[in-house]
């Protein structure tokens, strides 16, 4: 399924965490750990227009962004986890 955001939201793709020991040797599982605020963008929107003048996208397909912990909606797309956010939710570009 295709997906294609709305006005100024973007669908990005978290990175994924793996299986990690701590000092004591013990493996500590995906689900227990804290989620990169790091994902790679999937899908843009057109931008929205405000008093007449169009906000452009700064964001675009491929990009691989820093997200504010608590921003968007996660939603299970394909066996995908996707999350949609607005791109002022985006704080900084990684290069």
């Amino acid at each position: 399924m295709k997906i294609k955001p709305l006005f100024d939201r973007v669908v990005i793709k978290q990175a994924k965490t793996e299986s990690e020991k701590n000092i004591g040797g013990l493996v500590l599982p995906e689900s227990s750990q804290e989620r990169p605020l790091v994902a790679e963008v999937i899908e843009i929107g057109d931008g929205i227009e405000t008093d007449g003048k169009k906000s452009e996208m700064v964001v675009k397909k491929g990009d691989k962004v820093l997200f504010s912990k608590y921003a968007g909606s996660t939603y299970k797309i394909d066996n995908e986890e996707l999350i949609i956010i607005r791109q002022t939710d985006i704080l900084a570009i990684l290069k």
